[in-house]
């Protein structure tokens, strides 16, 4: 098993490591049931949307973990034309309910998550390079600066423009 750091402020792991922590996939899919009942592959499709992409669950994690909610008693599976469809229960809905501030704590990582997805875009490493570059010219010129507030102040100051400028680029914004 792959040994990751669990990023500062609980859960979230990096890029190379688990995103989900003990418990957090089950309690994500008992959430995801409690908003609306589905079968496997829906329950697979709906995380990855809270995700954008970012994050792509597999059967092999979905389907024992959707097992492991129905042997506790939080779902219910009903067979729909052919399909195991999981509707949660009422011990379910408990559990979401004592758990809701862990439930918005990772859905906000989802959507944290899902505004890096635009990284995959093949459009995007055309300027990845450049941005780094610029990144790296500011921290290298801030720590020749040695912090000096005006130099800290003047290069926030840069960053800002230059976003407000690109932002302007964007065509819903015109």
């Amino acid at each position: 098993m792959m040994n990751a750091r669990r990023a500062p402020g609980g859960g979230g792991l990096g890029p190379t490591g688990r995103f989900f922590g003990p418990g957090e996939l089950r309690l994500a899919i008992l959430a995801l049931l409690a908003e609306q009942p589905g079968h496997g592959y829906q329950v697979m499709n709906r995380l990855a949307d809270r995700f954008n992409g970012t994050y792509e669950p597999s059967a092999g994690s979905i389907y024992p973990t959707l097992q492991m909610l129905e042997d506790e008693g939080l779902v219910r599976v009903e067979a729909d034309e052919g399909r195991k469809v999981h509707h949660i229960t009422e011990a379910g809905q408990s559990v979401v309910g004592e758990q809701a501030e862990e439930i918005d704590r990772l859905w906000a990582r989802a959507a944290s998550r899902g505004e890096w997805g635009m990284f995959r875009e093949p459009e995007a490493a055309e300027i990845i390079g450049p941005a780094l570059r610029l990144v790296k010219a500011a921290v290298k010129t801030l720590a020749h600066a040695h912090g000096d507030p005006r130099v800290v102040d003047e290069i926030q100051t840069i960053f800002i423009e230059a976003r407000r400028r690109i932002e302007q680029l964007d065509p819903r914004r015109r």
